[in-house]
């Protein structure tokens, strides 16, 4: 099956942002993302899980532990399992982006404060 944003899975996380499934099966989540300005999620880390940051569109900021990194459209990024790291959209435009992780982040997300 073909799949798109509009027959997929969809909820909503955080301050009203927007999460389409792509796929999600153990071994392999693909999730299409869309963050509003000024939004960000809490700082977290996967145990096992291999995440892949694809930006659709948009400016996205990666915190990875402590680091600051500017990723843009086009542009990608990869954080390894067991980084401390969140993602931010500090800009005036909505930000849209894929997420592939390797496993599935389910049951494999905890949160931390520093």
């Amino acid at each position: 099956m073909v799949k798109t944003k509009d027959n997929s899975e969809h909820y909503i996380w955080g301050n009203l942002c927007d999460c389409w499934v792509l796929r999600d099966t153990p071994k392999l989540s693909v999730k299409q993302e869309k963050m509003l300005p000024d939004t960000a999620e809490k700082l977290h880390y996967h145990e096992i899980a291999e995440q892949f940051f694809h930006i659709l569109d948009g400016e996205a900021v990666f915190y990875i532990n402590g680091e600051r990194f500017s990723v843009k459209r086009g542009e990608s990024i990869s954080i390894l399992p067991q980084s401390k790291h969140y993602i931010s959209n500090e800009s005036v435009e909505d930000l849209e982006f894929l997420v592939i992780s390797s496993p599935s982040t389910n049951n494999d997300r905890i949160e931390t404060e520093k």
